[in-house]
């Protein structure tokens, strides 16, 4: 039996298991779904022969890829019956995070539900590509394709992306601005203090999952997401505490209704105004809010 203190193959894993959790779930957006396929890669990774491989990082990646891949088509076809909006499953980052800009936006709620509209391979070899930095050669024996196609897939991946891709820019000062006037009136119940510091044309998804009441389609505009955070959140006869957190390594609030979580609000800021929230209910989908998780690129 090995020794997990010692072995080689444990000692590399552990090494880079924060990478390839990451690498999965920026493939995947859920928590739940990339820890499974860290656990597939260790089986997998624990019956190689450590003497034939010459990076294990790459090949670790590689393991991950390729399950993460198997279990994207499979997620595809399952989220196509999902009741309203999906939204991927958010995360209580480390501080960390927030200062990779690079790695913040790559997990940012926003731009993995851009990803969402890629293909299966699309996705990956853009994530392996843009946000890994991974060579077009090493994508290649990863998704099981030519180089030539790969740079083909990345090139048409990339366009989509940056076709879709939310422009809204704020300073730092700004989405705190933002963020904690919008907290304010919210917890209050301030309609008039949402419509401040909402923009004209915001948009607001919510995901329930069939387990709590959620708008099964967009609400758009500063009057439409008023009425209904007023009319759903401050109609509870609960409680409503609502704390500033940094999920997905940016700017977010849990909501607690009588000092249990509800739910968590991600917003997307641009100038003084809040353009898109991302509000997640699904139970299902709240277990990375119970710890920070360390990504790592």
């Amino acid at each position: 039996m090995r020794d997990p203190v010692t072995d080689p193959a444990t000692a590399a894993f552990v090494a880079h298991r924060n990478l390839l959790f990451t690498v999965a779930y920026e493939m995947l957006g859920s928590a739940a779904d990339a820890e499974d396929i860290v656990q597939e890669t260790w089986l997998r990774w624990a019956e190689v022969d450590l003497g034939q491989v010459l990076d294990q990082r790459a090949y670790l990646v590689r393991i991950t890829t390729r399950q993460a891949l198997n279990r994207l088509r499979t997620l595809s076809r399952r989220r196509e019956s999902y009741v309203g909006p999906w939204l991927p499953e958010p995360l209580l980052t480390t501080p960390d995070v927030a200062l990779d800009v690079e790695l913040a936006e790559s997990v940012s709620t926003a731009l993995l539900l851009v990803l969402e509209t890629l293909s299966p391979t699309e996705r990956v070899v853009f994530v392996l590509r843009e946000v890994f930095d991974i060579g077009h050669d090493e994508i290649a024996e990863a998704v099981g394709k030519t180089p030539a196609a790969v740079r083909q897939i990345a090139h048409r991946a990339r366009e989509h992306v940056q076709a879709r891709r939310p422009r809204a820019v704020a300073s730092p000062s700004q989405t705190r601005a933002a963020l904690e006037s919008f907290r304010q009136a919210l917890e209050t119940g301030n309609p008039q203090g949402l419509l401040e510091v909402l923009a004209p044309d915001v948009v607001l998804l919510s995901d329930g999952g069939g387990f709590k009441q959620a708008a099964l389609r967009p609400v758009i505009g500063f009057e439409n997401v008023s009425r209904f955070i007023v009319g759903g959140i401050g109609r509870s006869t609960a409680v409503l505490t609502v704390e500033p957190i940094v999920a997905n390594g940016n700017p977010a609030l849990a909501l607690h209704l009588d000092g249990e979580l509800d739910g968590v609000m991600s917003l997307r800021v641009d100038g003084d105004h809040v353009v898109g929230l991302y509000y997640m209910r699904n139970p299902e989908k709240l277990s990375g809010m119970q710890h920070a998780t360390t990504l790592r690129r």
